[in-house]
């Protein structure tokens, strides 16, 4: 199948990104991405591309190349249904809230409703490819979803194409791939939809670097890798409170550690903590499948690297409340990690959670994290916790969003660095300490080379 024109079910972190490369990259493919937020999609075709909703560097420039030529943002998802030949779904899987698996599983409510719609719209064949991180065997569902609701004999080809994309890096990410997995039926019409997707890739990616696999190995490989690397981290982490109790250095234990080829240093700086969209969703849907499957030893085994997640997070928390002698303390960084805005299961949400539980005012600064997005992050999860109105109104009453740094760190005499900007390693801290003895707690370990002997400032390590 010659695909002439593409849809893309979802504007956000993934479906803008991935389709605006690929715009650019193939001119003669026309692609719509198309979602039910309205806000969105107008964020997206505002004239002032500073204005996009995902931020990512490069991504504004090739927005500005193609939109409106061959890229295009809607709300009218059934036409751009209607017209194309491969519709990408890149919806969200949230962790489900409620019924079975809740807390565990993912939740594929939109992925579902976004196949009947295509069921319900389609007049041709279609190629359907799940973008979306999904649970292994999704693609059965999904085929089924699709046959049930398909109006006349039409046919549906479901591929697996997971994106292997790090925020803050994903355009980069996407032009100069690890490695790009699609994976489909072993059937003459599915090894044609692969191929139809791999001539897509060709156009920048080697073909070397395109991996061809089987679905369902497809479909379990995204949330193996994102599992792998959240337990390195978590690996680090417990190794970080023995070093604390040792009096061992992280930063040199991970050092030798990086330097086993075996091993490699990625992934093993110590933290707050990991967050994103991404890990822990991800992780808590292996270990569902691990028991679905009986396999509770293994599912255990997965579990424990969340554990050790949240356990940092809490061991951060409590050596911010052991230090602190008033009532008041400042967070430096909201978004999970440098070079981008998105704030999703950001350590700082669960930091802040336990500092204003244990009745501190915090005082937050971050560098892109709007001022709506960190108090939406707090509503959110004191609301899941069954907070009434008026408790989480008084919980929000005490936290303070700063519009700059120094006004951040004037507030209170102790500060948590929770996110690794490149800005907080070149503040002045020198001419800071002038104005107020401060004491940091370093979440990220990014400023031991700056601070350890700057006067007024007592420096620890997490």
């Amino acid at each position: 199948m010659k695909i002439k024109n593409i849809c893309c079910i979802g504007a956000g972190y993934v479906g803008g990104p991935t389709m605006a490369v690929i715009s650019l990259m193939c001119p003669e493919i026309n692609v719509t991405v198309v979602d039910l937020d309205k806000e969105k999609i107008n964020a997206w075709n505002d004239p002032d591309t500073s204005n996009i909703p995902v931020k990512e560097s490069g991504l504004t420039e090739i927005i500005e190349k193609v939109r409106n030529k061959n890229l295009f943002f809607s709300t009218d998802i059934d036409n751009a249904i209607l017209e194309s030949e491969m519709i990408f779904i890149a919806v969200n899987t949230p962790t489900k809230t409620t019924g079975e698996g809740k807390g565990m599983a993912a939740d594929l409510k939109y992925v579902i409703s976004s196949a009947i719609n295509i069921a319900r719209v389609a007049k041709t064949d279609k190629i359907v490819v799940e973008k979306s991180t999904l649970p292994v065997r999704t693609a059965e569902k999904l085929k089924e979803v699709l046959l049930e609701n398909a109006r006349g004999n039409i046919k549906f080809d479901i591929i697996s194409n997971p994106e292997f994309l790090a925020e803050g890096t994903a355009i980069n990410d996407l032009f100069k791939s690890d490695r790009v997995l699609i994976g489909g039926e072993d059937s003459i019409r599915g090894k044609n939809a692969v191929d139809a997707l791999v001539k897509i890739y060709e156009k920048w990616i080697p073909k070397k670097k395109i991996i061809t696999t089987n679905i369902w190995s497809s479909e379990l490989s995204k949330l193996a890798s994102n599992a792998m690397l959240a337990q390195r981290i978590s690996s680090v982490n417990s190794l970080s409170a023995l070093c604390e109790a040792t009096g061992a250095d992280i930063d040199e234990v991970s050092k030798v550690i990086g330097l086993d080829k075996r091993i490699g240093p990625s992934f093993l700086k110590a933290s707050v903590g990991f967050g994103g969209s991404c890990f822990q969703k991800d992780i808590l849907n292996l270990v569902y499948l691990c028991r679905k499957y009986k396999l509770n030893d293994v599912a255990d085994y997965w579990e424990q690297v969340i554990k050790i997640n949240d356990y940092q997070k809490s061991r951060f928390s409590q050596k911010l409340l052991e230090l602190a002698n008033d009532k008041n303390i400042t967070i430096l960084g909201w978004a999970f990690k440098k070079d981008t805005n998105d704030s999703r299961e950001s350590a700082a949400i669960y930091v802040a959670e336990i500092l204003i539980n244990n009745n501190m005012n915090i005082h937050v600064y971050d560098p892109m994290v709007t001022d709506e997005r960190i108090l939406l992050d707090l509503k959110l999860l004191f609301q899941h916790k069954k907070f009434s109105d008026a408790e989480i109104q008084k919980k929000l009453s005490m936290l303070k969003i700063h519009k700059n740094h120094k006004d951040a760190l004037l507030s209170s005499n102790l500060i948590g660095i929770v996110t690794e900007w490149d800005e907080f390693i070149n503040y002045n801290w020198e001419e800071i300490a002038k104005k107020n003895v401060l004491t940091v707690i370093d979440g990220r370990n990014i400023l031991s080379e700056r601070l350890d002997q700057v006067k007024n400032i007592k420096y620890f390590k997490l």
